[in-house]
Parts: structure tokens; C-alpha cells; sequence
């Protein structure tokens, strides 16, 4: 079995040149005259905002050092190369949690949570709250290798617990994700799960729903009408998904050579998905911290890869479990309410596709939760992580 190796970021000069570039040379169009805010997808002074600030004012070489606090390490698995972050904190060992992002986020995402994650006792927390963490770049994201055709979730949850128990010789581990990071997770429960408590991922916790019962259909009046509104969502937002799943690469060619496009094709659902609640996108999160998570996309040339991962999905099957199964590893959901499209369903919706142990219900938050609310995901990962009994031996 490969050994992981210490990687660490410095891209290129003459690559950062070249996008640069080419967001200098972005040849503007005009925009509906009756545009107002996100109302025609991207919003054109928003966008405008952001290429003169990335200009002028944004310093990846800064980013570079951000991404470069904590320990990340590149390994082969499978023919895979698979990039992670690994912090050992307080835990020294104890309480591996693997933690997986999704589309269009990063690694990134869960910068602000490492910390109070892995030395709980600086941040108001106990010594032994802490956790292992180890963190992911998705096949084709960040940087990770990019697959030779597109790999899905569950082909990912196969790499992931070869990463955990045979590279990283974790016995057994928790996992946590939301977006794809759910369904990755899932599947790390459903086909990866722990056998009398021996071996493999213990607990999951999600902030997404990933599986689906079957049939699904509704069976209360309460899941009628959240799959009536979930159908209604993904009518009104779901185009990005239908394109990356089915056509993904027409989408990539058009994305590869524009920086601008690329990121208003991500920070679109940044504003779409957020909890705005309490103001807008740029209230919500710095344009270091969106350009941060663009820029890992851009220097790696991983835009093309990325939306392969749908496309992959597709080919495993989808998200449906068979008649009467359910994941069986023992699963936490939190509900961030400002989640403005994948709204979780009703509680016995999950049941039928999952072992529901706990269901939390916070405050503020949306799809990014760990981005947008660093401080309420780290007490809920720490109050989950602790209500986990610890195996024995």
C-alpha cells in the first residue's frame, strides 16, 4: 500500500499570470436592461465588483499561505491521486472524522472549523472534544488527480475508506458531509459501514439529504408537500445539475478558458444556496473567501473534472436505495434552515432511507454551513461527536 506524501501548494507564477490575464481581458456584454440583483442568473454588477477587486486588491500568494496552515498530503489509491488535509490536534489518534465537500465548494470550505475542531480547549471547548481530522479534495477537485472518466460518490466512499483504514490505519472513523459530501458519506455508511462494531465508518452526519427511500413516494401529507416544493426547487434552479449530469463536457469547454465565467458559474450558487437572511452575498462571505474558493478550481484546471463527478453519479445509479433497504450506520442530520433549495425532507422521510439517531434543528445557516457558520457547525459536529459512544478496546 502507497505511502501518503507531504504536499504543499505553490502554483506556478506563469500560470497565475495567465489568469490574470485573461480576467483582464474579459470582453463585458450588455445585461438585460431590467436586471435587478440575481433575477437572469449572475449578477452583472456583482460580477463587476469582483473582477475589479481580484484585479486590484485579491493576493492568492496570501490564500496560498491560508491553505498552507495545515498539513496536506497527496496519495495514490486505486490509480487515483487523491490530495487530503490531516491535522492531528488534541485528539492525537482518538476520534478520526473524515470530512467530504461537494459542488462547487472545496477543502476551503471547513477552513474556519479546523482549528476548534482539532484543539477544542483554545476555543472554548474540551480536550477531549477533539477530533482527527482528515479532509479531501473529490476526485477531479482542488487538488486532487483528475479521474481518466468521471468517478461518482459511491466509487469516492471506496476510495475514501481505503484512505482511512489502509493509508491513513484508521480501524474505524466517523463521517460527516454535506452537497456531494452526503452522498459520499452515505455511501461510506451503507457499504462501508463498521460490522459488530469492527472495522470501518461508525456514524455518519450529514447536512444534506442523500439517499432516497424506495419507492419514493410520499407517505404523509408533510413529505407530499416537501417533494412537491423539493420538484418546484430544482424546476427553478436545477438546470446546472441537468447540464453537469448529462452534457458535462459542452459546459466544461465553455467554462475551461474563461476565469470570469468559471467564477460566476460558481458564485452564483454561492448566492443562490446561502442564508442570506441577514444581508447579501458579499455580507455573507469576504471576496478573498469566494475568490479563495475559485481560484482552487482555476490553478488546477479542475472546472472540467468537477462536473464529471454528476455525470459519474448518474452512472453508479443515482441516489436510490432498494426496496425496503436503508442505511443501517447510524446517522445524524442537521437542519441549517437558510438552505434555500435542497431543503431536507420530514424526519420520517429520512427514516425509511436511513437508522436517524439524531436530528438537530439550528438557528441560521444554509448549504455552506461550515463556511457560513463556522461557529454553530463546529458546536454541532462537538455535540454530535459526543453523544457517539467510543468502541471499545
Amino acid at each position: 500500500m502507497p505511502t501518503a506524501q507531504p504536499f504543499r501548494i505553490d502554483i506556478p507564477q506563469e500560470k497565475l499570470d495567465a489568469i490574470m490575464a485573461r480576467v483582464k481581458a474579459y470582453d463585458w456584454f450588455p445585461a438585460p436592461a431590467n436586471e435587478e440583483g440575481f433575477a437572469y442568473g449572475m449578477s452583472t454588477p456583482v460580477m463587476k465588483d469582483i473582477q475589479r477587486y481580484w484585479i486590484a486588491g485579491y493576493d492568492w500568494r496570501k490564500s496560498e499561505e491560508i491553505l498552507n496552515k495545515y498539513p496536506s498530503y497527496k496519495v495514490e489509491i486505486d490509480g487515483q491521486m487523491i490530495h487530503f488535509v490531516h491535522v492531528v490536534g488534541e485528539a492525537g489518534g482518538r476520534r478520526p472524522l473524515l470530512i467530504t465537500h461537494g459542488w462547487p465548494g472545496s477543502v476551503f470550505e471547513f477552513w474556519e472549523a479546523i482549528a476548534p475542531l482539532a484543539f477544542p480547549s483554545r476555543y472554548g471547548g474540551k480536550a477531549e472534544d477533539a477530533f482527527d481530522l482528515i479532509i479531501p479534495s473529490l476526485p477531479g477537485y482542488g487538488f486532487s488527480g483528475r479521474p481518466k472518466s468521471p468517478i461518482g460518490p459511491r466509487g469516492t466512499a471506496a476510495l475514501w475508506d481505503t484512505l482511512m483504514r489502509d493509508i491513513l490505519k484508521y480501524d474505524t472513523y466517523l463521517a460527516q458531509g454535506g452537497d456531494w459530501g452526503s452522498m459520499v458519506t452515505s455511501w461510506l455508511g451503507f457499504n462501508h459501514g463498521t460490522v459488530d462494531g469492527k472495522g470501518g465508518c461508525r456514524v455518519i452526519h450529514l447536512n444534506m439529504v442523500g439517499f432516497r427511500p424506495t419507492p419514493a413516494t410520499p407517505q404523509t401529507e408533510a413529505e407530499g408537500e416537501w417533494l412537491a416544493a423539493s420538484q418546484g426547487a430544482m424546476q427553478r434552479e436545477g438546470a446546472y445539475l441537468m447540464q453537469q449530469m448529462t452534457k458535462p463536457q459542452t459546459l466544461a469547454m465553455a467554462l475551461m478558458d474563461s476565469p470570469v465565467g468559471t467564477a460566476a458559474w460558481i458564485i452564483e450558487k454561492f448566492n443562490g444556496w446561502s442564508d442570506l437572511s441577514d444581508g447579501g452575498l458579499l455580507d455573507t462571505y469576504s471576496k478573498d473567501q469566494l475568490l479563495t474558493n475559485v481560484m482552487i478550481y482555476l490553478v488546477n484546471d479542475a472546472m472540467a473534472t468537477s462536473v464529471w463527478f454528476y455525470n459519474g453519479f448518474a452512472q453508479e445509479g443515482g441516489n436510490a436505495l432498494p426496496e425496503g433497504v436503508r442505511c443501517e450506520t447510524p446517522t445524524a442530520f442537521a437542519n441549517f434552515p437558510g438552505e434555500p433549495v435542497y431543503k431536507p425532507a420530514p424526519r420520517s422521510w429520512f427514516e425509511r432511507a436511513y437508522n436517524l439517531t439524531r436530528w438537530t434543528d439550528l438557528p441560521r445557516g444554509g448549504h455552506f454551513a461550515a463556511m457560513e457558520e463556522p461557529e454553530l457547525y463546529v458546536e454541532e459536529i462537538r455535540a454530535w461527536g459526543n453523544s457517539v459512544t467510543e468502541p471499545e478496546g
